[in-house]
Order: C-alpha cells, then structure tokens, then sequence
C-alpha cells in the first residue's frame, strides 16, 4: 500500500513538473507586472470582494506559483483564474501595459489541458459548438420549448423567468431565443446582395444570430440602405471566445479554421460585426494565440483581423448618416449609452455609437461610469451571478437617473445583462443596440423602402 501511494505521489509531482514547464512560457509576459497595484483600482470585481486574489495582480502571482512549484493545487489556482470577468478594465488602466486577458486565457488552456475539461464542457465545445451546422440545428430544436420552462414578462426588456425554482434559473431574467434565428432567414437564398458602395462581409455571432436577430437584420438594412455589397456566408461559426474562456484550445482553433474558409472564398473591404466581443476576439485573439498555425493559415487569420471592425465605425466612418434621416420631434427619445469593455477598452471605440444614435434623430444623455463594466463576463455570469448581479445593478442605477427611455449598448451580452438588472429594477428602459435605433429611424423616414 506504502509502495502504491509513493508511486501516485511521484505521478502528480511528474504532473506538477510538467504543469510548471507548459506555464513557464508565460515568464516573459509575467515579468512586464511591476505589482504596482493599479489594477486594483480598475477591477470592477476587486470593487466588490476586496480580495487580491480576485484583481490581476493576485492571478499573476498565482500563475508564478505555478512556474516555481510554490503550489501544488493546479484546481485552485484554475477556479481563481475563472474568477475574471475577462473584461481587460486591468490592462487598460495597466501603465506597463500587461496583457492580461492573453496570459489569462493562456494559462487557462495550459491548466486545462493538465486536469482536463469537464464532461459536460467536453460535449457543449467539441460536440456541439465546434460543428456550426450541428449547433444551429440543436439551438432550433430547443426554441419551442422555452415557453415550457419560461415564463414571458411583461415589461420593455422582453424577458423571460424561470417556471421551476432551479438553482441557476431562479433568480435570472433570461433574454429568450427568437423563434427565427437570422441564419434561418438566410438558407436557400442567394447570400450576396448587390450593391455598388463599399464592399462587406458580415460576420453574425451566435448571442445576435439566435437572442437578437432583429440586431443582424438592422445591419443588413442599413448596408442595404447605402448600396453596400454585402457577403453573409451561411453556417458560420462562433467566434470561439466561449471555448478558449474554459481553456479548450482545440475548439477555439476549429471555429477560427471554419470562419477563416468561409470569409476567405470572397473580396471584401471590411468585416463587420455588431458584437464587441466578436470584434475584440477576432482582431487581438484570434492572431495572438494561433501563432503556432502554419505561415499561410495565420497570414490569413491576420488579414481578417485587420479588416475587421464594428458597424457603428463603419457607418460613421463610410456612410453619410445625417443625409437619410430628417428629425422628427414627435419622435424623438432620451436615449443613454454603455460604452462595452471589449469595444471601448480593447478597441478604443467609443464616439462612434454614440454618432450613430445621435444621427438617428435622438437626444443623448450620458450616464455616470458609462465605461464601467456591466458584470456580465460570459460565463461569469453563470459561475458567480451573486457577483455579477452586484456589479450589474450598479449599472442599472446609472442608467435609471439619467432618466432616459432607452439603453443603447454594441454588445448583446451586455444587452442581455443590462436587461436581466433593468427588470430586477422593473424600469420601463428598452435595451437596443445602436444600428437598430438607427435602422427604426430610417424606416419611418423612408416608409416606402423596401428593407
């Protein structure tokens, strides 16, 4: 028995060595943390716990635990990591500019790849998300029957409550999926529209595709508006920031390899997407953690990334707005906006949303702490919702006293969140998205348009 449990001992010290080396090629990018604490004061999560193990700082002395072999609990130092909103408020404010949210992710799949995923996460990335084909078609099954577990609210939002006091469901104010995802829209028909301005391909995202398809029909709307020549390739994939998030490396590069065939069978000046966080994953991750991809694959990843931006900068930046909408008092809202992390912090866009809703005929009025994070975070939200309701609510209370009629944010999972804290709150506050404001204003301005 003695000689039984050395042997298992001297398998997990092999383990621990091993789990040291693979996190050892962090060094160089652990060493740029001088520790001077500035991320505390950034960390929309370190605001509410005061525990250093839940800022940037704290992680990084872990993950360097890791290298020196100060700990043995791989486990522990995985569920910290976890408690992050990935939200880069850290490495914006960061003055040596640390990438935290790579070396996160980083040490994510490394520590992953030690204890392995779980089987639940094994099924939902490497059987369902990883095959687009397969996903759309489970999400479609799965439509119908919400209304047997949900119950639809009355309120601006649209939300749902859970009929059964589960656990994870109880407390929530779920954005339900539309019963016609946007893809659904696109089978069978010819995928490119003609058109003779700049030249687009539109890259969807599973949260618009299935929760906010009227956000996707909007863009199209107004590319169409403007003569764009648009490319929408049918069974695209998602933009992989689920799986790498959990640490699965190998769902994340059979998503990227997907999207990166079937954007590459067309010429286009731009790549769109109305979603921050696909914007943000597909321009800073997709090329920093796929450099170990063959020369031409990455030439091609890198080429998407550069062309790859957020439809409010291209309608403000391309399209002549002020020109197709007249204003009209009768009509005119109080609108306020959030600026979403991945699109402000990551990409530094900002002004151009705010553009957009203004263009639409509308008033703006900021909110305090626009560019706070909301708490949503992906599956933060669903691991430490107590957490992230704390910082959402928040949220929520900016955007009450600015007394507007509606919320405009560039992300749907900020959407999403924003829209479970409102209908905590029960405010008549709609949630939309830029381009949709947009799109509803050039409509009633061109009620004879064919859109």
């Amino acid at each position: 028995m003695d000689s039984l449990k050395a042997t298992r001992k001297l398998k997990v010290t092999g383990k621990m060595q091993q789990l040291a080396r693979d996190v050892r090629q962090l060094e160089d990018q652990l060493a740029v943390c001088t520790r001077c604490g500035m991320c505390q004061a950034n960390c929309p999560l370190f605001a509410q716990t005061r525990k250093e193990a839940d800022v940037s700082r704290g992680k990084l002395v872990l993950i360097n635990g890791l290298i020196d072999q100060m700990f043995d609990d791989a486990k522990g130092v995985n569920e910290r990591l976890q408690r992050c909103l990935l939200c880069g408020s850290c490495a914006h404010g960061c003055p040596s500019n640390v990438n935290t949210v790579e070396i996160f992710l980083k040490a994510r799949v490394i520590i992953a790849q030690y204890l392995g995923l779980s089987f639940s996460k094994k099924i939902l990335f490497k059987k369902i998300l990883s095959n687009p084909e397969t996903f759309n078609h489970l999400m479609g099954m799965v439509t119908p029957f919400q209304k047997i577990f949900f119950k639809k609210q009355d309120n601006p939002q649209e939300t749902s409550c859970a009929r059964i006091a589960s656990p994870l469901l109880r407390h929530r104010n779920i954005v339900p999926l539309k019963e016609t995802a946007f893809n659904t829209t696109l089978e069978g028909q010819n995928l490119r529209i003609q058109g003779k301005s700049v030249k687009v391909a539109f890259f969807v995202g599973c949260l618009i595709d299935k929760a906010f398809p009227n956000i996707a029909h909007s863009v199209v709307n107004v590319l169409k508006y403007f003569d764009a020549d648009v490319f929408i390739p049918f069974n695209q994939g998602c933009c992989g920031i689920p799986a790498i998030s959990s640490g699965d490396s190998e769902t994340f590069e059979r998503l990227v390899k997907i999207n990166v065939d079937l954007f590459s069978r067309e010429k286009f000046d731009y790549l769109v997407t109305a979603c921050a966080t696909c914007s943000s994953t597909i321009i800073n991750l997709w090329p920093a953690l796929l450099k170990h991809l063959d020369k031409d694959l990455l030439q091609q990843i890198e080429m998407l990334a550069q062309k790859t931006v957020d439809i409010s900068w291209l309608m403000e930046k391309r399209f002549d707005l002020s020109s197709a909408i007249s204003g009209d008092e009768n009509n005119k809202k109080s609108i306020t906006y959030h600026d979403p992390c991945h699109l402000k912090k990551s990409l530094g866009i900002f002004n151009e949303p705010r553009q957009v809703i203004l263009a639409s005929g509308h008033e703006l009025k900021e909110m305090t702490d626009s560019d706070t994070c909301c708490g949503m975070g992906g599956t933060f939200n669903l691991q430490q919702y107590d957490i992230s309701s704390q910082i959402g609510l928040k949220k929520a209370e900016n955007i009450i006293h600015t007394g507007c009629s509606t919320v405009a944010t560039s992300c749907p999972a900020c959407m999403m969140q924003i829209s479970d804290m409102l209908a905590k709150r029960q405010q008549p506050i709609s949630v939309k998205h830029p381009v949709e404001i947009y799109a509803e204003a050039l409509f009633a301005n061109n009620k004879r348009l064919d859109l």
